[in-house]
């Protein structure tokens, strides 16, 4: 027998609000996870018992309660609340905003400007806020998911007060699950069930009060779900992870300062994270051979052999298969002995070259092809290292005018320390020739 069809509203009647909506806080008291924010010793808390609210840029992960905040503070402090979205909004929108503000402040009423995803408006759309907020005609609050910085124009920043969203915590999370069982009726889930649906919620509140939604949906008397019965009801949310925005290069930091920490299982779990989000796995192949180079070096000469081994196997195999490979050149890459002094020492003598312009080589090891070239001194006085006693003659190959400088500075780890005890004997001996030189 068919389940019998969910009841239409009648004609007229307005359709069910989503629970999310239904819980919005009453109060900015009742947000969650923004303590450091709304507590009363708090700025936003300051802001609202001083009742004079300033233009805001909130930055925060979706979910986390931008907009019931910024709502609640046009309801604490008195203002007429206008909320408007970058994405289906354009100039002709915010010109009656500013009109309708305007008005209002004739009669001494203020006006607060909530746009959400503020960061999708242009350069010149987010120019065309700065003189109503600079004359006080409107509080702005802006909402982004997106680092402001990189986002907003530099006189709209500075007219505003930039204040950081944290991810919903699990306590909060749970408070959360606990009003919205309130509200209708506990979820039919076992304890373990319970902390997968608040882990699959990410940090973000308005997909766990959904999600519990649709379990508060299935028949009365369900039994409890277990994990694997949960994930199978509803839809694990998709990492948080944009290839084109900053948590791209977040992820990316992450990876490369934990193998730069030498800590394997940081850096499998952030190349874990990339690649669920759907990061190209080639980009990390380029990145880690990139790492083998700057950071391990000479340290470990197999180090970017491991690297470009990894790139190769991905481009033979694809993923899932190749992937193994880059977690393998991840792993050794973490584990090997560190150094960065051809890294170092490489920026320091492209400096030098600047300072030096042209000089020229010296003369004992240019080539002499011609008799003329001889003439005038090229190849004169060189010396064939290999016949030279200990296959090291200790002569000066830098320009002539020149003092001799050190860029190179190995350190004493892994096969460094054998390349640092080498050059040690070679400097013994070119000393040991300038103090015969001397003596000459």
């Amino acid at each position: 027998m068919n389940d019998p069809a969910p009841a239409l509203p009648l004609f007229g009647e307005d359709p069910p609000r989503p629970l999310a909506d239904r819980l919005r806080p009453r109060t900015l008291a009742e947000v969650v996870g923004q303590d450091h924010l709304l507590a009363s010793d708090a700025p936003l808390g300051r802001m609202v018992a001083r009742g004079k609210p300033v233009s805001t840029i909130l930055w925060g992960p979706p979910g986390c309660g931008k907009t019931t905040i910024a709502r609640l503070l046009a309801e604490e402090t008195d203002l007429a609340f206008e909320p408007l979205s970058a994405v289906f909004s354009g100039v002709a929108d915010l010109r009656k905003v500013f009109a309708a503000a305007q008005q209002r402040r004739e009669i001494g009423q203020g006006t607060m400007l909530f746009v959400d995803e503020i960061h999708r408006f242009n350069r010149a759309q987010q120019d065309s806020f700065l003189p109503y907020v600079e004359d006080g005609t409107i509080t702005l609050v802006g909402a982004t998911t997106e680092n402001p910085s990189f986002e907003l124009n530099g006189a709209l920043l500075s007219r505003c007060q930039v204040f950081v969203l944290h991810r919903l915590d699990t306590a909060a999370l749970e408070t959360l699950l606990a009003r919205a069982e309130k509200e209708v009726r506990p979820v039919p889930l076992d304890e373990q069930a319970r902390g997968s649906l608040v882990a699959m919620a990410d940090g973000d509140g308005r997909y766990l009060l959904n999600m519990v939604e649709q379990l508060q949906e299935l028949p009365e008397g369900t039994p409890p779900l277990d994990t694997a019965a949960l994930a199978e009801t509803i839809q694990k949310r998709a990492p948080l992870y944009d290839k084109t925005q900053e948590s791209h290069y977040n992820l990316i930091s992450a990876l490369h300062k934990s193998m730069r920490g030498s800590d394997p299982d940081a850096a499998l779990y952030w190349l874990a994270r990339m690649l669920d989000g759907g990061e190209d796995p080639l980009f990390i192949a380029r990145r880690i051979t990139r790492f083998a180079n700057e950071d391990i070096g000479i340290a470990d000469p197999q180090a970017v052999q491991q690297a470009l081994a990894a790139w190769d196997v991905y481009e033979r195999l694809g993923s899932p298969e190749g992937e193994l490979a880059i977690a393998q050149a991840v792993v050794y890459l973490a584990t090997a002995p560190k150094s960065i002094a051809v890294y170092r020492g490489f920026g320091e003598a492209q400096r030098a070259a600047k300072q030096t312009g042209s000089l020229a080589p010296p003369h004992h090891i240019l080539n002499a092809p011609t008799r003329l070239m001889k003439d005038i001194g090229y190849g004169k006085g060189y010396q064939y290292d290999p016949d030279a006693a200990d296959g090291f003659s200790g002569a000066d190959y830098f320009p002539e005018g020149m003092e001799r400088e050190r860029f190179y500075r190995p350190t004493r780890n892994g096969f460094e320390a054998r390349v640092s005890e080498r050059l040690e004997h070679w400097e013994e001996l070119r000393a040991k020739r300038r103090s015969q030189e001397g003596e000459g």
